[in-house]
């Protein structure tokens, strides 16, 4: 309800309930005061009959009482004057004429008590007003009573009953409240009419505020409330205009600074403050999210914690996340469908060899099928033709690192397309700390490997060691160790040169890691000597593969500038924990047992032998 219906509806109804009031107690007034009136004039009147009786008594013209009863019965108002006697005066005087007896019970009680009696007999507009009063004998006066009557004091003579006409103060006491209720009705209406005026700019600011309010709710903040006082009403409509403006400012400022950093122009028909909000909101969770992949140890665990994000906060059930292998040429899929190391599902299994193959890496855009179906031949829907993707590359050093592909139906594609930008946020805030940690993976691998050969050097060994030795005690395995030592390597670097000795050295590499499985270590030790792990051999397995690496060197013909060249190894073989239950011991047997192989003549296996420990300090 309006606060002018209120308003309204208020004083109309105080109005009813002040006029009402005054009715009531308007005609109960007067229908007191008529009363009394009355009562006091029956009062005189009654007492001027007693006066003009004893008077006619005593000058002897009693006789003539009827004359001046039909006198008083001719004053205007006056219906009835009539006398009666009481019992003392019939005993002494006789009963006198027929309309001296009493009439009535109301008489004869008022006769027998020498108690008034008063009574108002409403008949519509014309009400009367009975009076029936006693004469008594009270022993005052002159005349006295006792001059003509031998009665004591206190007796009841007569009495005296008026019948009376308060018409006539009706009729005034209602025209009076007429004039009355005319009075207060005007005197409502223009207050209500003044108040109505007074109380019109506050109601008309305040339906302007709601309005305003209303629409300010709805994002537009570009109401204006118009002033219509000077008053303090005008400055609270003038302040609230200077507050609109300064929250459109504000907030607009806001949106445009921050859709700049999302990279998404604001939208003109979205709400201003919940937009605002919701990309502010995308913001601090975005800083927030780059917080914790800083902490994280590996590159990988950045990508699982982004697919969580796809999953949990976007929705996102058919999703990859590919990184560019370092090669440039290669792509891996790192989480597909929010499970890691999972195959490629939703992409030409071409592009995992031959990273060109993928547009989003190709070209560095966004590929969006949903605005452009059948943008990207690689794309594969599986089980579902209707399904589109949209393919974000994350730019890393100026090349495309890494590609998350969003996959999703026709009907979800343009809710996704309005997420776009609120996941690039993401995507931009992983990119540098993913190429980081890359650049750290990077760096400790070149640490752990040796960069002529690509095998890995001591180094890695020293920080796999213990797990290597505790896969080998927790599933009873034996470990050969193979110590390697090529032959008169000497001769080559002073003979050809050290360009020849280091093609001789990578092409014993080649040879080493093509010689033994995929689970087994080639590790260049240091210089022209190689450690070769083998796992999970039993017997003299170590020694048959020896034996096959030794061959394999010899037949091998290795091609230098100005020569071709074949050469020789010596091995040395220990086997952990046959050999020895300490796994650095279990090394320097194989390496005593190369030192054996290189005294008998070299170009041989030797596997090491208790008795070959004689003489611990020689080593």
């Amino acid at each position: 309800m309006k606060l002018t219906t209120k308003t309204t509806l208020f004083s109309v109804g105080l109005t009813v309930v002040l006029i009402a009031s005054l009715i009531v107690v308007s005609l109960l007034s007067f229908r007191h005061f008529s009363i009394a009136s009355a009562e006091e004039h029956a009062r005189v009147a009654a007492e001027i009959v007693r006066v003009n009786l004893t008077e006619s008594m005593v000058n002897g013209v009693i006789n003539k009482r009827e004359n001046f009863l039909r006198r008083l019965s001719a004053i205007k108002g006056l219906k009835e004057a009539r006398v009666v006697r009481g019992p003392d005066v019939i005993e002494q005087y006789g009963e006198g004429l027929n309309r001296e007896q009493p009439r009535d019970e109301i008489e004869q009680r008022v006769l027998s008590t020498g108690k008034p009696y008063f009574k108002l007999i409403d008949e519509g507009m014309d009400p009367i007003f009975r009076s029936t009063i006693p004469f008594i004998v009270d022993g005052s006066g002159d005349p006295d009573c006792r001059q003509c009557h031998a009665v004591p004091v206190g007796t009841v003579l007569g009495a005296v009953t008026l019948t009376v006409s308060i018409g006539q103060l009706k009729e005034s006491a209602l025209v009076t409240v007429i004039a009355m209720v005319a009075a207060v009705s005007l005197f409502a209406l223009g207050t209500m009419l003044f108040f109505r005026r007074l109380t019109k700019p506050l109601v008309s600011t305040a339906e302007e505020v709601q309005q305003a309010v209303g629409r300010a709710i709805q994002g537009d903040y570009t109401t204006k409330i118009e002033r219509h006082t000077n008053d303090e009403i005008g400055q609270i409509a003038e302040d609230l205009n200077h507050l609109m403006d300064f929250l459109h400012g504000g907030l607009t400022t806001i949106s445009n600074n921050v859709s700049q950093l999302i990279r998404n122009p604001p939208s003109a028909n979205r709400n201003l403050l919940t937009n605002t909000i919701g990309m502010v909101e995308a913001l601090i969770e975005a800083a927030h999210f780059k917080q914790s992949i800083e902490e994280d140890e590996t590159k990988r665990e950045v990508y699982c914690r982004l697919a969580r994000v796809l999953h949990e906060d976007f929705y996102v059930e058919r999703f990859s996340i590919y990184e560019v292998a370092n090669s440039k040429n290669r792509m891996i899929p790192i989480v597909v469908d929010g499970q890691p190391e999972s195959d490629c599902k939703w992409c030409d299994q071409s592009i995992l060899v031959r990273s060109e193959a993928c547009r989003a890496r190709r070209t560095g855009h966004t590929i969006d099928s949903i605005e452009t179906p059948m943008i990207c031949n690689s794309f594969r829907p599986t089980g579902d033709p209707e399904l589109q993707h949209i393919c974000l590359p994350v730019i890393q050093s100026g090349s495309v690192g890494s590609v998350v592909q969003v996959v999703v139906s026709r009907e979800e594609g343009h809710h996704f397309q309005d997420l776009l930008p609120f996941i690039n946020v993401y995507l931009r805030e992983a990119a540098p700390v993913i190429e980081a940690k890359r650049l750290m993976d990077t760096l400790r691998e070149s640490n752990l490997r040796d960069p002529m050969t690509g095998l890995h050097n001591r180094r890695f060994l020293e920080e796999y060691v213990e797990t290597l030795i505790a896969n080998s005690q927790r599933n009873a395995q034996q470990v050969s160790i193979l110590m390697l030592d090529l032959d008169y390597f000497k001769k080559v670097n002073d003979t050809y040169g050290h360009d020849a000795g280091d093609t001789v050295i990578k092409t014993l590499a080649k040879v080493f890691r093509q010689t033994v499985r995929a689970s087994d270590l080639v590790i260049r030790y240091g210089g022209e000597e190689f450690m070769i792990i083998l796992q999970n051999t039993v017997d003299h397995t170590g020694d048959e593969v020896a034996e096959k690496i030794r061959a394999t060197v010899e037949e091998t013909k290795i091609q230098v500038p100005n020569a071709l060249l074949q050469k020789t190894i010596s091995i040395g073989i220990a086997d952990f924990p046959t050999d020895s239950d300490t796994f650095w011991q279990a090394v320097k047997y194989a390496d005593v047992a190369l030192y054996k192989a290189k005294d008998q003549g070299r170009n041989r296996v030797i596997h090491f032998e208790p008795e070959m420990w004689k003489d611990a300090e020689e080593y």
